[in-house]
């Protein structure tokens, strides 16, 4: 399961013949004092879009979008915005589907070539350790090269591994696919979120996103019933590689006739050479064109910024280790639900495997009750807080709900998984935990995307790597861990550790404002011209000048 919105998901809608300057501090903070962290920004900003009009280094035949250009994906109608969530979704589908849904076939893998239950934990392990390549590596070709290009290369690549897997002669084999299969799912993982970002901006985005986070719970739940029906119908092992080709083959077929180019850098770069070609002049350029950065300093450069980032900014830190265990804890499920449910109340490998549905139908609850309800209050703020965004610490008050809610799952699971008592009531802890997880993760992503501004993808980036790396460690000592403690005393040391973890959001909440004025990355408003400074601080809320070119 993943969900990662690198890659520029960042970016405000820049490339117009209009200046923004953007005020976010909340009416309540204190007043905010010079902290050089500006530059930082600026910096960050100017990396893929070039100097600003009237900017030192600005030229007027810097080619960019004009307000309502058709050719900015910000523009395009809401069915196509639409369709390239659902397409976006549809991937991040396929890749968390193809992490899960071995888990119902390895026992019969454990029969045939013999090894144990820890190489039997690492088939899952191993595909999401994969994933921690995803926005260090794809992402940054993506910027070079767009996110089209990236899908294609990396889904033909991904199919492959997949018929590598089902043709594996020996254990080796397929832990090595396997792993590469997770390697190449991390493009998807990855890039998906970015396209989001293209086609959506900060005050759209909401029911956008949350339909989008549907996508890495449904790969997760509904894996373990395919792969544990398709043992129960007496199916070769293979036919479960042999399906997740199949879908990655349907997949392929779709990004390469429907998929367009969504990044703007890239799309101003095809716009600059139509301009050249239309017009003879050689004059007209696009910022990615005179990007100066080779793709391995790029690289060097994505591999530094996220984790000097991570240890020097206490926010981030404290959301990626309390997100980095909430997903750990999904992907340690796939080993702990086995010993409760298969061993515990002695079901089938298809029954086993519809015990995860109600994680699922928990979020999308979540889903439902945050577009119904906390969607049209974020619109509200929008309203309210115009012509500046909403201060990002808003986004924690879904966590605020939902962080209790989780730990409390846990529990619920850990004491009605007596033999003595029915399967259903370990199992509608399923619901608290999907509704829970999803909650968490639309609040910390929103705020780590509104703290960290022009830096989010590297924020994201280094909150996905650590994250991935929690999925595929969790697995490997669930076992001994359930087997030592029993599933009572298991469950209630991750309930513990989760209680242990819920403050952070009401922490981040009372004092996230304060450490954003701070930071040097997480700046509490973007640069504003001295001039108006005056003007700003005798208005009761925020203001943002708009200075036409």
């Amino acid at each position: 399961m993943d969900l990662t919105l690198p890659s520029g998901v960042a970016s405000p809608s820049r490339g117009s013949s209009t200046v923004v300057s953007l005020n976010i501090q909340d009416p309540e903070e204190p007043a905010i004092h010079e902290t050089g962290h500006e530059d930082v920004n600026s910096e960050f900003q100017r990396e893929a879009f070039g100097p600003e009009p009237g900017e030192e280094g600005w030229d007027s035949f810097e080619v960019r979008f004009s307000p309502n250009d058709p050719e900015d994906p910000h523009n395009w109608s809401r069915p196509k915005r639409w369709y390239l969530t659902a397409l976006g979704g549809l991937l991040v589908l396929n890749a968390t589907f193809a992490s899960s849904v071995p888990s119902g076939i390895v026992p019969t893998l454990m029969k045939q070539f013999g090894f144990g239950q820890e190489v039997g934990a690492a088939l899952i392990a191993l595909f999401v350790a994969g994933y921690c390549v995803g926005p260090l590596v794809w992402g940054p070709l993506s910027e070079q090269y767009g996110r089209r290009p990236i899908a294609i290369v990396s889904f033909i690549f991904y199919v492959g591994f997949q018929v590598g897997c089902a043709l594996s002669p020996n254990t080796g084999a397929i832990l090595a696919f396997r792993f590469l299969g997770g390697t190449f799912a991390a493009a998807p993982l990855t890039n998906s979120g970015g396209i989001m970002s293209d086609v959506w901006d900060a005050n759209t985005r909401g029911k956008a996103l949350a339909f989008f986070t549907l996508a890495p719970f449904a790969g997760p739940s509904l894996g373990p019933i395919v792969g544990g029906y398709m043992v129960v119908a007496g199916v070769s092992w293979r036919w479960v590689f042999w399906l997740l080709t199949m879908f990655a083959g349907a997949c392929l077929v779709l990004v390469i006739f429907t998929l367009p180019e969504t990044y703007m850098p890239v799309l101003l770069i095809k716009k600059a050479q139509r301009l050249r070609a239309e017009t003879g002049d050689e004059r007209y350029w696009a910022p990615l064109e005179k990007q100066k950065l080779t793709f391995a300093k790029r690289v060097e450069h994505t591999l530094a910024r996220p984790f000097k980032i991570l240890f020097l900014e206490p926010m981030l830190l404290s959301i990626t280790i309390y997100m980095s265990f909430i997903y750990g804890c999904i992907y340690l499920l796939f080993e702990a639900f086995p010993i409760v449910f298969t061993l515990g109340h002695h079901l089938n490998a298809g029954e086993s495997g519809l015990t995860f549905l109600p994680i699922f139908i928990g979020g999308c609850i979540g889903c439902a009750v945050y577009v119904i309800h906390w969607n049209p209050v974020y619109e509200k703020l929008s309203k309210q807080y115009a012509p500046a965004p909403v201060p990002p610490e808003y986004r924690l008050d879904l966590c605020m709900y939902a962080s209790p809610i989780f730990a409390v799952s846990f529990f619920w699971f850990g004491w009605t998984s007596y033999t003595s008592i029915s399967l259903w009531a370990p199992l509608m802890s399923g619901l608290l935990m999907g509704f829970s997880v999803v909650w968490i993760f639309l609040g910390l992503f929103n705020y780590i995307v509104d703290a960290y501004l022009f830096v989010a993808a590297s924020a994201l980036a280094s909150n996905t790597v650590v994250r991935s790396l929690f999925g595929a460690g969790f697995p490997m000592f669930a076992n001994q861990m359930y087997d030592k403690l029993n599933p009572r005393w298991a469950s209630t040391l991750l309930g513990c550790i989760a209680i242990l973890l819920a403050p952070i959001p009401f922490i981040l909440r009372k004092y996230g404002a304060a450490m954003r004025k701070r930071s040097k990355f997480a700046p509490s408003r973007p640069p504003v011209p001295k001039e108006e400074e005056e003007t700003k601080s005798s208005e009761k809320l925020p203001v943002t000048k708009i200075q036409e070119v």
